[in-house]
């Protein structure tokens, strides 16, 4: 009883407290497309991604309610970093749910402009507002809404002591007409949030794994989450427990949980619910973060680590030297990865798997209509018949005194120009593990695309390749041979492609700059690089985020300048986040229902190559 009571008060304080408007609630994953073309299209960073922010503390003055509810002690604010564009999952400040989404859109072009970095938060708000109401004369009548929106809902200056009042009344100002107050007044308190302006202090993640830290024994491998929650987590980093001196202090309170950080030696076993975990860590305020010196067997997964080499994919030579883009230092870092050709050891020549057999028969009848006629080349030095018109020619200009050097008397029936290569580059990181059906993984569907890919080409009589790719940082990314251009497609490449199986991660620029070699080589006119991918690029080093993004977009501007055409197929629904940026608004397609990759691809194939 008493704890239905306590609940029943906790619903109807909260109630009570709340000033926000939740029946006008609008949430970030319904705006991110509009949200993110706009930040782009109005100058922002192409390679930052759009991503919800995380609620930090906020000491401004709350109601009474507000105390007794324990609500309002933290905010949801946006801000702009090196990574990301961080915005709120949510935003309910205006009772109209218009008035949220065009919040969300003016905060997108508020920072996508620039401004001095050592600003004040108050004078740099303004120089922003005033770059995007100058720039974009469009903005100023939204912005004119917003304005009139928040300057009714926040506090009445004459009710406030005279220090936060002279605080309040300069937010105000500045709020109407920006660029107007130079400083902020200095109060004892903090001011109510200005949820026009990006964050006063927005906090900064520590990195997990800094670059050049990373040891192997220490990190687990796979491939991307797939967990839904991209909020940005402020963390630090604290050292590791030491575990020789014995001592045994636990906080019962936290035995089944993730609590804050006490640097004591505490005892730690597996958990496999990540949801739980999830649900846990989102009640911290800040992560803490340790690394531990020596290797724990319990926490190693054998699926995870490298196989050994008897177990291992045969390696096609010693390896080979790639370069590495480094968007910080704006430079090329010569040998930086190491890229290891490698051979299915296992696969056994097989046939195609007779669920696909219908779709494959029907696939190879329409390529075949792709296949170039044979056509008659007249003017030929020589040829299988005798050119009538031609010799007709050449005898009247002999007769009239005319002479040719070269009169070109045959014909000959050839093969209609249809001068194209393709590589088809498949991403086999262990994320292609996830189960997208009951009855089918990421990486069946690739293998199912691959046949019938394969299929199809055949047809046609294109020449193609198909390799695959996953990494474990920079001094092993495994490139898999499926197919070269001069290999026939038959029972031995479908087996490779039968025991194609996940891997680990997806450093994208090393593999991309390799399949631009192998695609170089081929003298067609045409030349087509096609990326399959279920995910961004990834690996456990600092290859994770902007700088993995930065370097897959340079190994695709490197394949544009070689004169090859790469495409990226995907089925991340978040990939409008990034793939703008890295292959150009035409450049890539989402596949929404992965179970529809198989059929699509061929038939892909055919519109960017008609």
């Amino acid at each position: 009883m008493e704890e239905q009571v306590g609940q029943l008060w906790h619903r109807l304080i909260t109630r009570a407290a709340r000033d926000d408007f939740p029946q006008a609630a609008v949430a970030l994953e319904d705006v991110r497309r509009p949200v993110g073309v706009l930040f782009r299209a109005l100058g922002g960073d192409g390679g930052l991604r759009i991503q919800s922010t995380t609620a930090t503390d906020y000491a401004a003055r709350r109601g009474l309610l507000a105390r007794i509810a324990g609500a309002g002690a933290q905010i949801e604010l946006a801000w702009r970093d090196a990574q990301a564009l961080c915005l709120p999952r949510q935003l309910a400040v205006f009772p109209e749910a218009g008035l949220n989404r065009e919040l969300y859109l003016w905060l997108a072009a508020l920072a996508a402009q620039d401004a001095a970095a050592d600003l004040p938060w108050l004078a740099r708000n303004q120089a922003l507002t005033v770059a995007a109401l100058e720039r974009y004369p469009g903005l100023r009548p939204r912005y004119r809404r917003l304005v009139e929106a928040q300057l009714a809902q926040r506090p009445d200056s004459t009710r406030l002591a005279a220090d936060e009042a002279a605080q309040e009344q300069a937010l105000r100002d500045a709020l109407q007409t920006p660029g107007c107050v130079a400083q902020l007044p200095h109060a004892r308190r903090p001011p109510q949030p200005v949820h026009l302006w990006l964050h006063p202090f927005p906090p900064h993640a520590a990195a997990v794994t800094p670059p050049g830290d990373a040891q192997d024994g220490d990190q687990q491998g796979g491939g991307e989450s797939h967990a839904g929650d991209d909020r940005r987590r402020s963390a630090r980093r604290v050292a590791a427990p030491k575990r020789e001196r014995g001592l045994l202090a636990l906080r019962f309170e936290a035995m089944f949980g993730w609590a804050e950080h006490v640097n004591v030696d505490r005892g730690t076993e597996d958990n496999d619910d990540m949801e739980q975990a999830r649900r846990e860590a989102e009640d911290l305020d800040e992560l803490s973060v340790a690394r531990e010196q020596r290797r724990s067997a319990s926490h190693i997964r054998f699926d995870l680590d490298l196989p050994a080499a008897a177990q291992d994919d045969l390696p096609l030579g010693p390896g080979i030297a790639l370069p590495e883009w480094d968007y910080r230092k704006q430079a090329l870092l010569k040998d930086y990865c190491r890229l290891q050709p490698l051979l299915a050891a296992d696969a056994v020549p097989t046939e195609l798997p007779a669920r696909l057999a219908p779709t494959a028969r029907r696939l190879r009848n329409q390529f075949q209509a792709l296949a170039p006629a044979r056509v008659w080349r007249r003017g030929q030095a020589d040829g299988s018949e005798l050119d009538l018109d031609a010799y007709l020619r050449f005898t009247t200009e002999r007769h009239s005194g005319s002479r040719q050097t070269d009169p070109g008397l045959y014909r000959d029936l050839r093969v209609g120009d249809r001068d194209l290569a393709c590589l088809l580059l498949a991403d086999l990181s262990l994320s292609t593990d996830a189960w997208i059906s009951n009855e089918q993984r990421i990486i069946d569907v690739i293998r199912d695309s691959l046949y019938l890919f394969a299929e199809s080409l055949t047809g046609t009589g294109d020449r193609f390749a198909m390799y695959g790719f996953s990494s474990r940082r920079r001094e092993h990314v495994r490139f898999h041979h499926i197919k070269g251009f001069d290999e026939r497609y038959d029972g031995r490449i479908r087996g490779r492609i039968d025991v194609l199986k996940p891997g680990f991660y997806t450093r994208m620029g090393a593999a991309i700059r390799h399949a631009n070699t192998l695609l170089a080589t081929q003298d067609n006119k045409r030349r087509l690089l096609l990326i399959l991918t279920d995910g961004k690029p990834n690996d456990l080093d600092h290859y994770e985020g902007r700088y993995g993004v930065e370097d897959t977009r340079h190994a695709i501007a490197e394949a544009r300048r070689a004169g090859l055409q790469p495409f990226c197929v995907t089925i991340d629904q978040r990939a409008g986040d990034y793939l703008p940026y890295l292959f150009g608004s035409n450049g890539y397609i989402v596949i929404r229902k992965p179970a529809d990759l198989p059929r699509r691809l061929p038939l892909l194939y055919v519109q960017l190559t008609h």
